[in-house]
């Protein structure tokens, strides 16, 4: 689906930044300035973890209509454990947790399936389930007791495949799809619950980088253009520092710290969460080893440098072990023209020569 879609097929969900729209039939939204104050789920004083050791305490934050928000911090330390006990899928230890205004202990499993959808990275037991049927499945809050599909269910399900770009995974056996595949139907499966709010645990783990780019630019229209509030923990956290619009960060000291990606960095959480050995590039917005013992490199060009040769010539400079400074560095790298460099005396005429002579001479 392409951003501006909504007002040519109806989405699978509720239009939740616009909460006049019915289910079905969603016009043109601007979710950014409606959702504000549009509070989907939210937590008090949350205490989550195991009964003989609390992974995260005081945890107090909100996702709101038409927000994506995003969960990072360092291996086992307690992203899928918030994860699932947002969804109920774990115990609380203390603190509460609201759904829309009501607290998550109150709704039924059927009232809590059809408000809020969670995907795992456990790899389903799919048997001999087709695409299809999986992504059906999605519609077990909504059906009746012997679980038929109507008009309605199958208009849902054909919706979330094609939103997803699975409609092609739907008559294939589930057993016999890539990793990647797989994702891809459990998404849509979610979206078949028609929730107000989506969960997805490391969603981009099993994904190309084309594929990662293709699901960030569908939870953007997800909750942009469609209103859903989307939290999703992640490793790839560079991609999402450029696009989501909230990040909340688990810090090594067990603390949850949330807002917007620039504040996130401008208070210095995301040089915290790495070990010594690591740093943050504000400059960049990448994660890199620590760069502050490097010699330093200057980097001139004419005023008609392409700035891909630019760019490259930096990386490249980089990658053999030198800081870029924009003044008093201990060297200077003059770019001349595509396919020569000048260092000192020496003009070089690849990329490759540059990079060996530069780390010949530190």
């Amino acid at each position: 689906m392409e951003p501006g879609s909504c007002c040519h097929s109806t989405p699978p969900w509720p239009c939740s930044a616009r909460p006049s729209c019915s289910t079905f039939s969603c016009g043109s939204t601007a979710p950014a300035e409606a959702s504000v104050s549009d509070v989907r789920l939210a937590t008090t004083d949350l205490t989550v973890g195991y009964r003989r050791r609390a992974v995260l305490s005081d945890v107090n934050v909100t996702l709101h209509a038409g927000e994506l928000a995003c969960l990072i911090g360092a291996n086992g330390i307690g992203k899928s454990t918030l994860m699932r006990t947002l969804a109920r899928a774990q115990p609380r230890l203390a603190g509460r947790i609201d759904l829309r205004g009501r607290p998550i202990t109150d709704l039924s499993p059927r009232e809590l399936a059809a408000e809020l959808a969670i995907v795992l990275t456990d790899r389903v037991a799919a048997g001999q389930l087709r695409g299809y049927d999986l992504v059906a499945l999605g519609r077990a809050p909504h059906t009746g007791w012997f679980g038929r599909l109507d008009d309605t269910d199958r208009r849902v399900i054909e919706q979330a495949l094609d939103t997803t770009d699975a409609g092609h995974l739907a008559g294939r056996p589930v057993s016999e799809l890539s990793d990647g595949e797989r994702q891809r139907l459990m998404i849509a499966r979610a979206l078949a619950q028609q929730p107000s709010v989506l969960l997805l645990d490391e969603p981009t783990a099993f994904l190309d980088v084309a594929a990662r780019l293709q699901l960030i630019k569908l939870l953007l229209s997800l909750t942009h253009e469609h209103g859903l509030a989307v939290l999703m923990s992640t490793h790839d956290v560079e991609h999402m520092l450029r696009h989501a619009d909230s990040v909340w960060l688990i810090t090594p000291e067990h603390e949850l710290a949330s807002g917007a990606p620039e504040e996130i960095g401008l208070a210095g959480h995301l040089e915290h969460m790495l070990n010594d050995a690591a740093a943050f590039d504000p400059r960049t917005g990448t994660f890199t080893w620590d760069t502050r013992h490097l010699a330093t490199a200057r980097i001139t060009a004419p005023h008609d440098c392409p700035a891909d040769l630019l760019a490259w010539t930096s990386r490249a400079v980089e990658r053999a072990g030198y800081r870029i400074r924009e003044h008093h560095a201990d060297i200077t790298v003059e770019v001349r023209s595509p396919g020569r460099w000048l260092v000192g005396p020496h003009e070089l005429g690849s990329v490759a020569t540059l990079v060996s002579y530069l780390r010949d001479g530190r």
